[in-house]
C-alpha cells in the first residue's frame, strides 16, 4: 500500500538573519499535521544569527525538492543575493515548488532568485522600496498572495503569514486551532508598529539610521538584480 509524502517545508535560512522571521512562521507550521519541516543553510551545520545558534542544519544542495520553500530576512538580505550558491539554491527548490514564500526583506532573496517577476509582494517597509529593482510590485499588506508566491511583511507578521498558510492548506479551522493553542492574541502596549502609527520622533529616527545604511543595500539588489539577467 502507497503511502502518501509528507507535505515539505523547507526553511533557508543564512547567517545573521533576523531569526524571529524563521522562528515564528515555523513554530506554527511544523505542527502542521502531514507535513515535515527542514532546516537548511548554504554549507550547512550551525548558522549564528543575533545572539542565538541554529544547529545542525541541512544542506540546501542535498535537498530534492520541497512543497513549500520559506525565505526569513535580515539586515543581510541584500548581500545573499549576491552569494550565488545560496540563491543558486533557492531558486532550483522555489521553481519546483508548490508555495514560494518568504518573511520580511526575504523577498528581496526571492527577487534575487528570479522568482518575483511580475508579482506582487510585501516587505518589511523600510526595503519595499526596493522590491522594483527586481521585477516585483511593492504592496504593503501584512500578508500578501500572488498566485503561488505568498509573502509577509515585516517581522512579526510571519505569524500572521504562518496562518494564512496553514489555511491555505489544512483549512481555516486547522488554522484557528493553531492561533488558539499557541494563544496568538496580539495586543501590544503602544502603536508604532507602522510608519503610519509610529510618533513622529520616533519614525524620523528610525528613518535616519536606514539613511545611512540604504545606499549601500540598493547597490547590493541592483547588483543581484542584473545578475538575474546574466543567467
Amino acid at each position: 500500500m502507497m503511502t502518501q509524502a509528507p507535505f515539505r517545508i523547507v526553511f533557508a535560512v543564512f547567517e545573521d538573519m533576523t531569526h524571529l522571521d524563521f522562528t515564528g512562521p515555523h513554530q506554527f507550521l511544523s505542527r502542521m499535521p502531514g507535513s515535515e519541516t527542514l532546516v537548511a543553510s548554504r554549507d550547512g551545520g550551525d548558522v549564528a544569527a543575533s545572539g542565538l545558534v541554529f544547529g545542525r542544519t541541512l544542506r540546501l544542495a542535498d535537498i530534492e525538492r520541497c512543497d513549500l520553500i520559506c525565505v526569513p530576512g535580515g539586515f543581510p538580505a541584500t548581500k545573499m543575493g549576491l552569494d550565488r550558491a545560496f540563491i543558486a539554491e533557492v531558486r532550483r527548490l522555489g521553481l519546483g515548488a508548490r508555495y514560494v514564500t518568504s518573511v520580511c526583506n526575504g523577498s528581496l532573496i526571492l527577487g534575487a532568485a528570479g522568482l518575483l517577476q511580475g508579482k506582487r509582494a510585501a516587505c518589511h517597509w523600510g526595503w519595499r522600496h526596493l522590491l522594483p529593482i527586481y521585477g516585483a510590485t511593492p504592496d504593503a499588506r501584512r500578508v500578501v498572495r500572488d498566485g503561488n508566491v505568498i509573502t509577509g511583511g515585516g517581522v512579526t507578521a510571519g505569524i500572521d503569514f504562518a496562518l494564512t498558510v496553514l489555511a491555505e492548506i489544512g483549512g481555516p479551522e486547522l488554522a484557528q486551532s493553531m492561533q488558539l493553542g499557541l494563544e496568538y492574541a496580539p495586543a501590544p502596549p503602544f502603536d508604532a508598529g507602522t510608519p503610519e502609527t509610529a510618533p513622529p520622533a520616533i519614525l524620523a529616527t528610525y528613518q535616519e539610521r536606514l539613511a545611512g545604511m540604504m545606499p549601500g543595500f540598493e547597490a547590493e539588489a541592483r547588483e543581484a538584480a542584473a545578475l538575474i539577467d546574466a543567467g
